[in-house]
């Protein structure tokens, strides 16, 4: 049965478009295990525990809002290079006193002015920018007749140094899509880490389950050992001393009971957390699957190595990291550069005593034009050349970074590997163990019960028993657990439990 198909809706968006919002997860076509009860015992299997984990678990609900976050800043650089409706308008009244040129009297003047301004600017990632509109002035006192001005305008700006070129005013956007890319491998690391310790958690579960009904065994082993020792002490068989160590191991199986006890309940809290199923933190939970398996043949182990350089969500987030350093390169590089700006405007201006007369009167041959170039430059620029050197550091240092992750990654995927040939091998020998060691208690019981042996070699006996027993569940938990640390460490492990991440 496959497992949830989990699709992040945080996929990437073809530039030049801003990412969609996130959508929920969508479940893959086929057959899902059925819920469990949302009160009483959990009987889960395996693929059941996983598939609570990636619906409920609280800490995967917050990072999923992470990559939806990054992407608004993704949003905020684009919207830069969006168009933008400017206006504004003014009204002043003044009263003046002036001398007439003729008579040389003063005189008291009053007028009024007001005028609005609307337009459109836009910034184009070629270090363009275009504003266009129309102005309109009215002005009028009580010695001048009342005078109404049009203007339509048009202006260009091209940097030619600072500014210029897509790479540079692009690198922004790219850099915030990069870090959206950045969060959707984090994420995806953290659903790697969470199926991981899901699993891992289940069969630490299991384990406990298990290492429970093997001490009862072995309790009820020594309690069986006690009253065969106390009857035969009644009969005058074997001395009265023979009841210490009897008793003595009794009160050790309990001791160790009490202890697998206590270790199952805290492996039982951590898979609720977890899983996060819903009711109380009393519920009890049991793992359906059995943890024997026919071991597995794996492949080269230069296959996972190969794999898990190029699977392992921090190689490919190094990766993306990289590419941020090198376009905060390309920018600082740029801002080395002075500031070098060609403008142009042209403007058509009617003049009239009316609204309606000045707007005919643009169509006159009148106009003006104004072409030039601005530079600016500060002296020793050691604010730039530091950031520039400072994005080269950082770009080295991320370089750097991904050949010691691959180090890092080869290291723990041969790590793993020897550790599944290790816990195979094991089965095998600690199940000989057992059938050795219950060959020896039986052969220890039957010289007990004729004399020839004493109950303190009889408890020895059991006591070792019981530690294969121990160890050959161990072992077989074991296997598991490498396969899953294995998978993990080459990065294949949602692939192979079916749960699907869109790639960035």
């Amino acid at each position: 049965m496959p497992f949830l198909l989990l699709l992040l809706g945080c996929a990437s968006a073809p530039a030049p478009e801003p990412p969609p919002p996130t959508p929920p997860p969508v479940p893959s076509p086929g057959p899902t295990p059925s819920p469990p009860p949302e009160t009483g015992p959990l009987r889960l299997s395996l693929e059941q525990a996983v598939l609570l984990a990636l619906g409920n678990n609280r800490s995967l609900r917050v990072e999923q809002l992470s990559p939806a976050i990054a992407g608004t800043f993704e949003e905020v650089e684009r919207a830069r290079f969006d168009p933008v409706l400017f206006a504004s308008g003014a009204y002043a009244r003044e009263r003046t006193q002036e001398v007439s040129r003729a008579t040389g009297t003063s005189f008291e003047t009053e007028g009024q002015e007001g005028n609005v301004t609307a337009g459109v600017a836009k910034e184009f990632p070629t270090g363009t920018r275009v504003e266009g509109g129309l102005t309109y002035d009215r002005s009028y006192s009580d010695r001048t007749p009342d005078q109404h001005d049009v203007r339509g305008f048009v202006s260009l700006t091209q940097a030619l140094l600072r500014g210029r070129g897509t790479a540079v005013n692009m690198a922004a956007v790219e850099q915030a899509a990069l870090e959206r890319q950045v969060s959707e491998e984090e994420l995806r690391g953290f659903v790697l880490a969470l199926v991981s310790q899901t699993e891992l958690t289940a069969w630490d579960l299991a384990q406990a389950r298990r290492q429970i009904e093997i001490f009862e065994g072995s309790m009820k082993l020594a309690e069986r050992q006690l009253a065969e020792v106390e009857t035969r002490v009644q009969v005058g068989a074997v001395a009265e001393t023979e009841l210490v160590s009897a008793k003595a191991e009794v009160a050790t199986r309990k001791q160790a009971l009490i202890g697998a006890r206590a270790r199952h309940d805290r492996l039982r809290l951590e898979l609720l957390r977890l899983l996060n199923p819903g009711g109380a933190w009393g519920r009890e939970v049991a793992i359906e699957d059995d943890p024997r398996m026919a071991p597995l043949a794996l492949e080269p182990v230069e296959d996972h190595v190969a794999l898990g350089v190029k699977s392992r969500p921090e190689i490919a987030e190094a990766r993306l990291r990289l590419e941020q350093g090198r376009l905060e390169v390309v920018r600082t590089k740029n801002g080395l550069l002075p500031v070098l700006d060609l403008f142009v405007a042209y403007g058509k201006t009617g003049f009239a005593d009316s609204f309606g007369g000045s707007v005919e009167s643009l169509d006159e041959p009148t106009y003006d034009l104004s072409l030039g170039i601005a530079f600016e430059r500060p002296f020793g620029n050691r604010e730039r050349e530091a950031l520039h050197r400072r994005a080269q550091y950082t770009e080295e240092q991320e370089r750097l970074s991904i050949d010691n992750l691959i180090e890092l990654v080869e290291w723990d995927v041969q790590t793993a590997y020897v550790e599944v040939n290790r816990a195979e091998q094991q089965i095998e020998a600690s199940a000989a163990t057992v059938a050795l060691q219950e060959e020896v208690v039986r052969v220890e019981e039957e010289k007990f019960r004729v004399g020839k042996s004493t109950g303190l070699l009889v408890a020895q006996a059991q006591r070792d028993l019981l530690v294969s027993q121990i160890a050959h569940l161990d072992a077989i938990v074991d296997y598991r657990k490498a396969l899953i640390a294995l998978y993990r460490m080459d990065g294949s492990l949602l692939e192979r439990r079916g749960i699907l991440l869109p790639a960035p």
